[in-house]
């Protein structure tokens, strides 16, 4: 590695490297001689910027007003949508007990109401896939999508503990 950077016209002793165990004021020595504190008079003092940690850069991204919307999307269509097909279930499973006569009555030949009914639970099923797979491309997947490119940008560098 120290010959790749060699190569590229880098000296790996020149690269800051922070530890986070090692406190450098604390202990009353900087490992670093190029690079002083801010405030310290030397004119090459850099001020360091404060870097956030993981969980902080997370909280801020699902307070930001851009991550509600997007929350505020997702459940204005799961809430309804899932309220719906549990009452069509319910309603399905209370016909077939409370009302088995209802339920056998023939439509079709040998189809009855029952078998149509079991039937519509798994189109209904499928409708509901593809209308929530639709919401989520036309309302939501982009603004997660640059969400999540901002959180990224925001984290690169953040070590995970």
């Amino acid at each position: 590695m120290e010959q790749v950077d060699r190569q590229e016209g880098l000296d790996a002793s020149a690269v800051p490297f922070d530890d986070p165990w090692y406190d450098a004021t604390a202990s009353g020595r900087d490992e670093r001689a190029g690079a002083g504190a801010p405030g310290d008079g030397r004119p090459d003092a850099v001020p360091r910027q404060r870097v956030h940690s993981a969980a902080e850069i997370y909280l801020e991204v699902q307070r930001s007003p851009a991550f509600q919307e997007v929350r505020s999307r997702y459940r204005r269509f799961v809430f309804p949508a899932a309220l719906a097909f549990l009452l069509w279930y319910l309603a399905y499973v209370v016909a077939a007990t409370a009302a088995p006569g209802l339920m056998a009555r023939p439509v079709a030949g040998v189809v009855n109401v029952a078998m149509v009914a079991g039937l519509g639970q798994f189109l209904t099923t499928f409708l509901l896939t593809w209308a929530y797979a639709r919401h989520a491309r036309l309302r939501r997947d982009r603004a997660a999508l640059d969400l999540r490119w901002d959180t990224q940008e925001m984290t690169r560098g953040v070590t995970q503990p």
